[in-house]
């Protein structure tokens, strides 16, 4: 905990960002592009590592260290990258998320992932990595290559999307995450877009969907979406980060989302190893909204309340988790101030 706040960490991943796993110049783009967020968002003070030292193999061990050891977190998700198109392993192996998960299975939750244009082969992926590995939930990208070409895919696809969703709720699964916004590498940016959110979520009213990155720069289409669905959340991933950084812009983005969908709707996430999640934890806990912004367009105050939601108790309420019994059974952590 930091504070009273319980924190469910929505987002890290075990990268393998090491430069000889990347399938060539489009692969060496998204590392590079991730290794920029981590060097110009890393606010003065707090360790930013070099390129030669970031940009490799994150072992579970280390993300553990990272996460639980050196931060705030009472609960994480070990989230997978499938980008085996740019990828040797995917930049972030799903086998290496559930050795993560393995390592605290009280505390860390997997999420699978797979690629919905392999058909089939998703599909039996799917029940493997549920049956045999627990996953959660699971989270997609909406962007594949071959040959460094791009094919994108929609979530409101009737053909390849739907069939993936219908097999969530056939194995008992009704959370999934989508990455939208933040094009990274080669990504083309409007197969990032979030146009495709509001057909699968109409079509899929059972099955919550996470929109990751709150679909930066498409923020204000995001929360037009998130007020007419009420399946459809937002993730801070990668968002978060801009509280030190950038104040003035993160007050806009998370002012934006608390008058558009409100405190319950909204979920934390560290990105880390790309952040370290401490920092953020730190700013986020002590963050206003300048209340100029709050008087000039009528955003909520970020309170005590809404950060206790959004820190930790949405997401476990998403993954059908009761508050009280979880922090009750996992206790109070030291708090590392």
């Amino acid at each position: 905990m930091i504070g009273d706040y319980f924190v469910f960490d929505g987002v890290a991943h075990p990268f393998n960002a090491n430069l000889k796993n990347a399938f060539g110049r489009p692969g060496e783009m998204f590392i590079n592009h991730l290794y920029a967020f981590h060097s110009a968002l890393t606010p003065d003070g707090e360790t930013v590592l070099p390129a030669e030292e970031w940009m490799r193999q994150w072992p579970a061990a280390d993300m553990h260290e990272m996460v639980y050891d050196q931060s705030d977190t009472d609960m994480l998700v070990a989230m997978p990258l499938p980008l085996t198109d740019l990828f040797k392993d995917g930049l972030s192996p799903w086998e290496e998320c559930v050795e993560l998960a393995s390592r605290d299975p009280e505390r860390t939750v997997f999420w699978g992932t797979v690629n919905p244009l392999e058909g089939r082969r998703a599909l039996d992926e799917m029940e493997r990595q549920v049956g045999e590995f627990n996953a959660k939930a699971f989270k997609f990208y909406n962007v594949r290559y071959d040959y460094g070409k791009p094919f994108p895919w929609r979530m409101d696809d009737e053909q390849i999307a739907f069939p993936i969703f219908e097999k969530a709720q056939e194995l008992g699964i009704d959370l999934i995450g989508v990455h939208k916004g933040v094009p990274l590498g080669p990504q083309p940016i409007e197969a990032t877009q979030t146009w495709d959110m509001d057909g699968c979520a109409a079509a899929f009213p059972d099955i919550n969907f996470v929109i990751f990155h709150v679909g930066l720069p498409f923020i204000d289409e995001t929360c037009w979406q998130l007020i007419r669905h009420p399946n459809l959340y937002a993730s801070l991933a990668a968002t978060i980060n801009f509280c030190v950084r950038a104040p003035r812009m993160f007050a806009e983005i998370i002012g934006k989302l608390l008058f558009w969908c409100g405190e319950d709707k909204i979920i934390y996430g560290s990105e880390a190893p790309i952040f370290h999640p401490q920092w953020a934890l730190r700013a986020f806990r002590d963050f206003q909204i300048p209340q100029d912004l709050c008087d000039g367009y009528g955003y909520p105050q970020l309170t005590d309340q809404a950060k206790r939601k959004i820190l930790g108790e949405n997401l476990l309420k998403l993954h059908g988790m009761d508050v009280a019994e979880v922090t009750g059974r996992l206790g109070r952590p030291q708090v590392h101030g």
